[in-house]
């Protein structure tokens, strides 16, 4: 496990927010989390109260509201991006298009993980990356399979065989 921790909001259902720090590669443990806060205190989160946990630029402390700025919730068209792209709907009726990394991630959240990481559709926004726990969703509908685009190989240089033999001037 990584020991680097980074900026995270948590959002709890009902709304609640709380600040801090938190692994990037796993961010949740024997169905908690362990949010290291702005004061550098430990505080436990059941799991199953948690929303999402959004990676973030900034805390933003000044927007109590929604401070991971998470304005745009959908893809305005297919994404560009590679990855399965995916509608997320949570118990509380709201719902989050983004994308899930193709790999050994997706056949980590697919398994026995505790949740899923997830590209928001708007990645210059406050929030780079969402941490949703399996217990916040209600559903999960694949949207499509972005494959990275096929490129032209380039041509090796074939010398270009002579038309016209010059002959040689004495």
């Amino acid at each position: 496990m990584s020991s680097a921790q980074k900026k995270v909001i948590v959002r709890r259902f009902g709304d609640h927010l709380s600040w801090g720090y938190l692994p990037q590669d796993r961010p949740a443990h024997d169905g908690q989390v362990e949010l290291m806060d702005t004061a550098a205190r430990a505080t436990p989160l059941p799991l199953k109260q948690v929303k999402w946990i959004a990676y973030v630029h900034d805390f933003n402390l000044t927007d109590t509201t929604a401070p991971e700025r998470l304005d745009r919730r959908r893809f305005p068209s297919r994404p560009r991006t590679e990855g399965l792209w995916v509608r997320l709907r949570f118990h509380d009726g709201d719902s989050l298009e983004g994308l899930l990394q193709i790999g050994v991630a997706l056949l980590a959240a697919l398994g026995e993980s505790q949740g899923l990481f997830l590209t928001p559709p708007d990645t210059r926004a406050n929030t780079q990356r969402l941490f949703i726990p399996r217990l916040a969703l209600e559903s999960v509908e694949p949207l499509g399979l972005i494959l990275p685009s096929a490129k032209p190989k380039p041509i090796s240089p074939v010398p270009q065989p002579s038309l016209f033999h010059e002959e040689p001037t004495p």
